[in-house]
């Protein structure tokens, strides 16, 4: 095969707020764990079995602040990235790994009485019909470099 390919894509409720860590010359990346849950019946006891698996998604700059902004612990958001596996040491000097996903899109899932539901967020680029006039579609596309560029603190092309 001559490409590679790494790509998630979850649908989960977060488990906490998004944590923000800023920078010098303004950039930001926020954290947050997400949950996904795998329900089955057991088929020799017959019982319903859920399995939780947590994930840490991080999301960079503009897209970061929006997530801060509008996600809060258990709404449930639509995530698309990549996976990142990390090496560290911990205080005893043993090498340690974390895998995060590196959110490059993600979707609001809650209804619109809860949040800006249906908002969905790409880190490349905001098409240009989006960057001036707030859109009233739910499911419009929204892109994080363009929000970068184009909007001013506490402005949200949506």
């Amino acid at each position: 095969m001559a490409g590679t390919l790494n790509k998630v894509m979850l649908i989960g409720h977060t488990g906490d707020d998004v944590k923000m860590m800023y920078f010098e010359g303004g950039g930001a990346i926020g954290r947050f764990p997400l949950a996904t849950n795998e329900d089955y019946v057991n088929k020799s006891t017959g019982e319903r079995v859920t399995n939780t698996e947590w994930h840490t998604i991080v999301v960079r700059n503009k897209a970061a602040e929006v997530c801060e902004k509008y996600l809060k612990k258990g709404d449930k958001v639509y995530v698309e990235g990549r996976l990142k596996t990390r090496k560290w040491q911990d205080n005893e000097g043993k090498d340690r790994y974390s895998t995060e996903i590196q959110c490059m899109e993600f979707t609001f899932l809650n209804p619109k009485s809860e949040n800006v539901s249906g908002s969905k967020v790409q880190q490349n680029q905001m098409p240009s019909s989006q960057t001036a006039q707030p859109s009233s579609k739910p499911n419009a596309i929204i892109k994080s470099e363009s929000i970068d560029k184009a909007v001013d603190e506490g402005d949200l092309p949506f």
